[in-house]
């Protein structure tokens, strides 16, 4: 299964608290909704941290599968599962459903080609102690139903082979590689990423040993599944370093086809020639703004120097401790909500919003500020959560960032991962009754860091100038990215030259230079193009309907449209402006 959908955005389908409580949901939502069992229902057979994940009961005790001949066996029930969506597809009416019924037809399709794909070109290779990670995290959490904890002890005595029917994750692992050692064609891993893999290990396994002793499940029963967890993981990486390593690659590169399979994945649906294009020059306007704002910012901070560069390095030493981190993001949250109210930028929810600090094995396992989302389905009010990260734990030269924590910094941050940004994305899916197709199977980067880009932008107007001084920096990068990922990718740049671009001229720490690096070489090469991708593409669809609109567009009727279509692709969200949005507010017009 996709990596990328297994991590895929989780909202609700029921919650509280909200501005859209009240909101009655669809009568074609429902059914769109049932017809989407015939695909969740696949998904979770094969994976089903990822139900859990998403809230789907019945999988809180099971894990995924690794068994003999998985890629034909995934393959056929996707093919079966097609054949049923086929059928659903030729005999609906609603547009709506329809609609629905295509985005799900395009991820099987898209599970099938990347199936085949891996299978033609990599030797399969699993990091076993993320993935136990992160099934157990699913269940061990603070606002996850008390109930449901106890299966995390379940989980991962079937993990370790001490439950009925389950043979130890490590030796399937191990059987899945060895099923294709011979043959000689397939790729391995990149040397950096099982480098990487391989220290985090413990980090995993530590993290685990912490979550079963605050949530009280490191009896003798619990002890006895950690202590064979710790001996296999043990075991498996003294395997991987004597079967993986002689077969990892040196040159980080994948095949051109599975390169392309992974920007499409993610949406990007122009050739990484024009996106790199477009990427370039964003990045020298960009960089030209920065340097028209820093003398003002220098001024207004008491900063020496007026360069871009200099400024930037000033304010990060204005860096908070650990103990200083919420309060002040709070503090900012506070703010830009009394902004968005005040400036009618978007509805927002009545509740909190939630931010935390990651732990150490959550920074292995995803090293960036991201959003923790709530469960799909059987959701009882629980929240997403805007996780910080403070350092890079798989950084070889430094591991601490300084990128996230400096006092004007929060501001782009918080509109990013929080409010206008990712935090109320998932909040208007979960609260306006968003089908499962849209929300869940039509998620791809693009979509979503769209619109947290798109946030940023809408909130940098009011903010302090270092704040919009950050919110430039950040975007910067963003435009750095859309280049130099598929220029690596591509062999049209050095790692070194890249490297220089990321640490001198966007500014980022050393750490954050190699984590980046990392993402564009083997973490998830392509994914980073999506931002500014689909930052551009919304930008034109907001421009599109205010051509049409004139003084009659009105920015929070369209914001709040845009999030509550969910995760469309540009191009249908772009139709859904053009054939409801910009319609309604002329029938609206013409009635005042």
């Amino acid at each position: 299964m996709s990596k990328r959908l297994a991590l895929a955005l989780a909202v609700s389908l029921a919650a509280t608290g909200s501005a859209y409580a009240d909101t009655k949901t669809p009568t074609w939502v429902d059914r769109s909704n049932t017809d989407a069992k015939v695909l969740l229902d696949v998904l979770a057979r094969f994976n089903p941290e990822f139900a859990s994940q998403i809230g789907v009961p019945g999988y809180d005790d099971k894990v995924i599968d690794l068994k003999p001949d998985l890629d034909a066996r995934f393959r056929a029930a996707l093919v079966d599962a097609k054949g049923k969506l086929d059928k659903m597809l030729a005999g609906e009416k609603d547009p709506n459903v329809r609609q629905d019924l295509q985005i799900m037809l395009k991820t099987v399709n898209d599970q099938v080609e990347g199936i085949d794909l891996n299978h033609k070109y990599m030797l399969p290779y699993q990091d076993v102690g993320q993935t136990i990670f992160q099934g157990e995290f699913a269940l061990l959490k603070d606002d996850v139903d008390a109930k449901r904890r106890p299966s995390a002890l379940k989980r991962l005595e079937c993990y370790v082979g001490k439950a009925p029917g389950c043979t130890p994750i490590v030796e399937l692992a191990k059987a899945q590689t060895m099923e294709r050692i011979g043959e000689k064609a397939l790729i391995g891993p990149y040397k950096n990423e099982v480098e990487q893999k391989l220290s985090n290990t413990q980090r995993y396994a530590q993290g685990i040993r912490q979550l079963f002793a605050k949530y009280k499940l490191d009896d003798a029963q619990g002890k006895a599944a950690l202590d064979a967890m710790d001996s296999q993981l043990k075991d498996y990486d003294t395997w991987v370093r004597a079967t993986i390593v002689p077969r990892e690659r040196m040159d980080f590169r994948l095949p051109e086809p599975l390169y392309a399979y992974n920007l499409k994945q993610v949406g990007i649906d122009i050739p990484p020639e024009e996106l790199i294009k477009q990427a370039q020059l964003e990045f020298v306007e960009l960089r030209s703004e920065m340097q028209v704002l820093a003398p003002v910012v220098a001024k207004e901070e008491g900063i020496q120097s007026t360069d871009y560069r200099d400024v930037l390095k000033a304010l990060k030493q204005q860096q908070l401790g650990k103990d200083d981190v919420v309060p002040w993001y709070h503090e900012i949250i506070g703010k830009i909500e009394d902004t968005i109210r005040r400036e009618h930028i978007i509805t927002l929810p009545q509740r909190k919003m939630q931010m935390r600090l990651a732990s150490e094995a959550e920074t292995a396992a995803v090293p960036a500020p991201h959003m923790d989302p709530p469960p799909l389905v059987n959701n009882h009010g629980e929240q997403g959560t805007f996780v910080l990260t403070m350092g890079n734990p798989s950084g070889n030269k430094s591991d601490s960032y300084d990128d996230f924590t400096y006092k004007a910094a929060a501001w782009t941050l918080t509109a990013h991962e929080g409010r206008p940004g990712h935090e109320l994305q998932f909040a208007a899916m979960v609260e306006r009754g968003v089908s499962l197709a849209r929300s869940l199977f039509a998620f791809n980067s693009v979509n979503v860091e769209g619109w947290a880009l798109y946030a940023e932008s809408e909130m940098l107007p009011y903010e302090p100038p270092s704040g919009q001084f950050a919110a430039l920096q950040a975007r910067l990068m963003r435009a750095a990215r859309a280049y130099l990922d598929p220029m690596l990718n591509l062999g049209l740049i050095s790692k070194e030259r890249a490297h220089d671009v990321l640490r001198n001229d966007v500014g980022l720490s050393e750490a954050l230079t190699q984590e980046e690096l990392d993402r564009y070489t083997f973490n998830s090469p392509g994914q980073a193009t999506a931002y500014f991708y689909g930052y551009m593409r919304l930008q034109q669809t907001r421009l599109n309907a205010e051509l049409a609109l004139g003084k009659a567009f009105n920015r929070q009727a369209f914001n709040d449209f845009v999030i509550g279509q969910g995760l469309l692709p540009p191009e249908q969200l772009a139709e859904a402006v053009r054939t409801q949005f910009i319609p309604s507010q002329q029938k609206t017009q013409s009635t005042k």
